[in-house]
């Protein structure tokens, strides 16, 4: 191992320690669950926090991340992370869902069609925003 690994490979004393404490059951024979262990446990990632973003994100698309936390007392990464839960993407600064519906799916295809179907109407649109 040591001609592969070369340092990093793990002493042969420190290998036999391991076994002599696995085989005495100091190292949970058995048992190979985690312990409980001491320190805060994550609760931020619940559903209720996920129900209170998701809320938040309905009632104001353009909510920030950091706002979001502040307001549900958590920090701001646990929030990027429960909205990468809820399947929602930051898009000019809205939230919006990663795939689209079928709803949205036709809403866009009608919109398409009836840009193409009326002359002038996508270029009066352009020219006004």
């Amino acid at each position: 191992m040591q001609a592969v690994y070369g340092d990093q490979c793990v002493d042969v004393s420190t290998v036999r320690c391991w076994v002599r404490q696995f085989r005495d059951g100091e190292l949970g024979q058995a048992d190979l669950s985690d312990k409980t262990r001491s320190g805060r446990p994550v609760t931020a990632s619940d559903q209720l926090h996920q129900d209170r973003i998701e809320e938040l994100i309905r009632r104001n698309h353009r909510v920030k991340q950091k706002a979001t936390a502040v307001a549900l007392g958590i920090s701001r990464e646990r929030v990027e992370h429960i909205i990468g839960v809820l399947g929602l993407r930051k898009v000019r600064a809205s939230w919006v869902p990663r795939m689209l519906s079928d709803q949205l799916k036709a809403e866009r295809v009608r919109g398409n069609k009836r840009c193409n179907s009326t002359p002038g109407l996508f270029s009066a649109a352009a020219s006004t925003v």
